[in-house]
């Protein structure tokens, strides 16, 4: 009986190890899968456009940053004026998508008001809507109102598509939060307007740092309304200033990966500061609060 306990003990061991082994095994090829299209990505640049069309897998025999050179000295791409007009669009996006969601997902999330389900309805639906759907008429519109192809343009949709998702996830936040807190800044005397900024707004910090991180890569990113309704090469952003690198019969994949790169830079430099480290702070600071 006890050599029999034994073995299918053992043989639980094994089967343990093996499932465990799969499951790793299965992890490190899917992490890889993640990670090398930005590993080829970077070698790629590397190359000349000669090696690189000879064979687009191998490593470079002769590693070179003339391609970064190249997109930073090149005036016609117009790479710099992409940074700085995706920076002010994404920056003011964000904020704004903040400030109007945490107040509208705030409002429904604790006052009962009449209309307040449909109005709520209403801006769910703006997840079902497809943006295609709407560039046409938001062009048409814009022109008529001479609020297309200026500095804050895309500005206006940004904030409009951003919103929804930004009111969803922080209505269900509040939901979350226990009324006990705005129950007792009441007895310390806290106005509607002071307990919603001074008391649930630090214990929100952590869904408003998700959603601001959603919103800047969504922001940044975004490339059909920016073909839309910009024109203008000192507003057009980085997603366009990519089309520079392609023609109809020849393009330069190195330069172009080069240029990716030097664009994405900022974006992933902000994940990893920003992200895990500020909703940590966040939630220790909630929680002490």
């Amino acid at each position: 009986m006890s050599r029999k306990n034994s073995h299918s003990s053992n043989d639980m061991r094994v089967g343990r190890g093996v499932g465990a082994f799969f499951i790793n095994a299965i992890l490190i090829i899917f992490s890889f899968s993640c990670i090398f299209p930005l590993i080829w990505m970077f070698y790629s640049s590397l190359k000349e456009k000669r090696a690189f069309q000879l064979d687009i897998i191998s490593l470079p025999a002769k590693p070179t940053f003339d391609n970064y050179v190249a997109v930073a000295n090149d005036r016609d791409a117009h790479i710099w004026t992409a940074l700085l007009s995706s920076f002010r669009t994404t920056v003011f996006a964000v904020l704004l998508i903040i400030v109007f969601g945490y107040v509208l997902g705030y409002l429904l999330g604790r006052l009962k008001f009449r209309g307040s389900k449909i109005f709520s309805l209403l801006l769910l639906l703006g997840l079902l809507i497809p943006i295609h759907s709407l560039l046409v008429p938001i062009y048409v519109v814009f022109n008529r109102l001479g609020i297309g192809d200026k500095w804050y343009t895309l500005i206006i949709p940004y904030v409009a598509f951003g919103l929804p998702i930004a009111v969803f996830l922080i209505h269900g936040y509040v939901l979350s939060v226990p009324k006990e807190f705005e129950e007792a800044a009441a007895i310390d005397g806290y106005g509607f307007v002071r307990t919603m900024f001074s008391i649930l707004l630090p214990i929100c910090m952590p869904i408003l740092v998700t959603v601001a991180i959603i919103q800047t890569f969504a922001c940044w990113n975004e490339f059909s309304f920016a073909l839309v309704l910009i024109n203008n090469i000192n507003y057009k952003t980085v997603p366009l200033a990519m089309t520079q690198f392609t023609g109809q019969f020849n393009s330069n994949y190195p330069k172009m990966m080069a240029a990716m790169l030097l664009t994405m830079a900022p974006v992933v430099l902000f994940y990893f500061l920003f992200s895990k480290k500020i909703i940590e702070g966040m939630v220790a600071g909630a929680i002490k609060g």
